[in-house]
């Protein structure tokens, strides 16, 4: 479980690919001493499990379905990744419950606001907007950050001047990918309320989430 408040920015040193696993070398000084083998570690909002350790490095593995579903797919050597570790019990949840299981990804469709505070609005998928609302929880790359709004495809977030400078989503450009973690009670919600493959059910499942609300469900 994370906040999604990034410790700090970690770089691609290598990427092994082969037919059961993928394997990532980050190398993280501030964060790669203290970690231990089999810790979990938030890398650009992917949960994944630390293997082993080199010093201001460290490996993590993931399986091809989590680098099909994130932008992971298309990592190189030397992109920079938002580093964050697992929350401990009794820490202030200063962000929002991240569990770091990345729902598919976005793409930035532009950025627009002075030289310090921005609105960036992304594409996403009608499956993803299902669970994003206005003035809701998202975890873009791994930083939680609150919706302004929300179309059927594409939503827009706010980043503030220490968000730009603390994570990797400073760096974007349009047309670069994202990865996107929804909020978990939206998720929850919207598969309680979906229409049952049957056909029939007792809620109003065929409505977006943010229709839910305002029905006051």
């Amino acid at each position: 479980m994370f906040t999604g408040l990034i410790e700090a920015v970690g770089r691609v040193q290598d990427i092994r690919r082969t037919s059961g696993v993928f394997r990532l070398t980050v190398e993280c000084a501030k964060v790669a001493p203290e970690l231990i083998p089999g810790q979990s570690v938030a890398v650009s909002g992917a949960c994944l499990s630390v293997v082993a350790l080199r010093g201001n490095a460290f490996d993590v593995e993931m399986m091809p379905e989590t680098a099909a579903r994130t932008r992971f797919s298309s990592l190189s050597r030397g992109d920079r990744v938002n580093i964050e570790r697992a929350i401990r019990m009794g820490d202030r949840l200063d962000g929002h419950l991240v569990l770091g299981h990345i729902d598919g990804t976005a793409v930035l469709r532009d950025v627009s606001g002075g030289n310090r505070t921005k609105e960036a609005w992304f594409r996403a998928s009608k499956d993803l907007m299902r669970t994003v609302v206005k003035k809701g929880s998202i975890a873009i790359d791994g930083v939680s950050l609150t919706v302004i709004d929300a179309e059927a495809e594409a939503f827009s977030v706010g980043l503030i001047p220490t968000t730009l400078e603390g994570c990797t989503l400073g760096e974007l450009g349009p047309g670069d990918t994202v990865n996107i973690e929804t909020d978990i009670i939206g998720k929850y919600m919207e598969r309680l309320l979906r229409p049952r493959t049957s056909g029939t059910s007792d809620g109003p499942g065929s409505l977006t989430l943010e229709e839910l609300c305002d029905l006051g469900y």
